[in-house]
């Protein structure tokens, strides 16, 4: 039951279908009570058990197979081949491939392959050349120096893309830059400033670089776009070189304004309805009324079935325990930040924390938490984890309480609008939200601003 209440709704479909696949009493189709006996008469049971297997198909042979009694249903020597798929040369077989092409000496291949096994898969070679000198000592009994190392190391940074192989992104960005036409003003610039003036620009530092180099802004601003355009990451240029997929949601839960009324619904397009079997519930209380003239397979045929419907019924009644659960969670996080969820403004929503849903649904909080964990809501504003909801909150001056992403909204608008020339530095923006009656630390504005992933004031400066 806790393992289906924490596994978001794609992963639910899934599971119902490992399910449906390993217990034949379970079948999809709505609940038809196939515990009490009324209704459908002799012909729809006849047509009924011509269609499903019957306890007699596991007692016609006189040898039964072990795997007619086994969960998966299928037997020990059965191939079970995984569908192949095709995906594009990853970044490592680039590298490789350009190496083919290069004429290299015996020593010479071993050495590059060498190296090419450290590049990381941002294309750097993060690893000093003496420690590879070392390794190829240790591990290949290769004695090499450092020159031979870093001749080869020259051969692959001329790989594409741009700027593999480099040590530092000083000499990516070079590596990346020196392959554009220098006779353009903007290139050479760029050039000069990566190689002698790397520190400030990259703490943005611009009167020092405007100074040294005594020209004006508008060249420097020509040159530091050639820069932008440059990858600090070439290995990523390949894409998804590892094969890895992109995070695929499925909203859990499906929100819906209609006459200024909220409806929340769950999202249960891909989880059929189960059933138990009603064919295999007449089997059982057929071969149980007769279980004392029953042969000993019979009775394993019997115990067999048992366990099945015994553990249909359990999944039934955990996949609507799970249901309830969810709708309880979530209704009582609705009610709780209502203002929020008929706006969809981060400036109305209230501090909520986990203890909260837990004191109004009668639920522990470890629940909650397992609701709330992995599972997103469609609302008619957009797709949101349920973790979004909850925050710490804090007073003002005037004693009401308010969300931490409130203050966290003001700052990103504040930060957003500010003059780029001269970016607000964190003492100020304390200073603005104190005036807005946000009584907040300059050391707390830091904390939310790291958590919006905006740098401090110097690298927000631009020309």
């Amino acid at each position: 039951m806790i393992k289906l209440l924490e596994i978001p709704a794609i992963q639910l479909e899934q599971r119902i279908k490992k399910e449906l696949e390993e217990n034949p009493v379970l079948e999809e189709g709505a609940d038809e009570n196939p515990f009490n006996e009324q209704e459908e008469t002799k012909e729809e049971q006849a047509g009924e058990q011509n269609d499903e297997f019957s306890l007699e198909d596991y007692m016609q042979d006189d040898d039964i197979p072990s795997y007619r009694l086994n969960a998966q249903n299928y037997s020990s020597d059965e191939k079970r081949e995984e569908i192949p798929f095709t995906m594009g040369s990853s970044f490592r077989e680039l590298l490789k491939s350009q190496l083919g092409l290069r004429k290299l000496t015996e020593r010479q291949e071993v050495l590059a392959e060498y190296i090419l096994g450290n590049i990381d898969e941002d294309g750097y070679l993060r690893r000093e050349l003496e420690a590879v000198a070392d390794d190829l000592a240790f591990s290949v009994g290769l004695e090499v120096t450092y020159e031979e190392l870093h001749e080869i190391l020259m051969i692959i940074q001329e790989f594409d893309p741009a700027g593999v192989g480099a040590r530092s992104l000083k000499e990516c960005l070079l590596l990346q830059i020196e392959r554009k036409e220098m006779e353009q003003p903007a290139v050479a610039l760029a050039r000069s400033i990566l190689k002698n003036h790397f520190e400030e620009f990259t703490n943005k530092h611009y009167d020092k670089i405007l100074q040294r180099l005594n020209i004006t802004e508008p060249v420097l601003k020509a040159a530091l776009e050639e820069i932008l355009r440059l990858n600090p990451k070439p290995g990523g240029a390949m894409g998804d070189s590892q094969g890895k997929s992109f995070h695929h949601i499925v909203p859990d839960f499906i929100l819906e304004e209609h006459e200024n009324e909220l409806q929340l619904s769950l999202n249960s397009n891909n989880v059929p309805e189960l059933r138990v079997s009603k064919t295999y519930v007449d089997m059982f209380e057929s071969y149980s009324a007769n279980k004392a003239k029953a042969s000993r397979d019979e009775k394993d045929a019997i115990t067999f079935v048992k366990q099945k419907l015994d553990s249909a019924k359990w999944f039934i009644d955990a996949i609507r325990q799970r249901q309830n659960t969810m709708l309880l969670t979530m209704n009582a996080i609705l009610e709780y930040q209502k203002k929020y969820f008929y706006e969809g403004d981060e400036t109305r929503m209230r501090p909520m924390i986990l203890k909260d849903i837990a004191d109004m649904t009668n639920l522990d909080i470890s629940t909650i938490s397992r609701v709330v964990n992995s599972k997103y809501i469609q609302t008619h504003f957009g797709i949101y984890p349920l973790k979004y909801f909850f925050s710490e909150g804090m007073q003002t001056e005037s004693g009401e309480e308010v969300s931490t992403r409130e203050i966290k909204k003001i700052l990103q608008d504040c930060i957003h609008a500010e003059e780029k020339r001269k970016p607000l530095t964190d003492d100020r923006l304390s200073a603005i939200l104190n005036e807005k009656g946000y009584q907040i630390a300059r050391r707390t504005v830091a904390k939310y601003r790291e958590q919006l992933g905006l740098p401090v004031a110097r690298l927000r400066k631009e020309l």
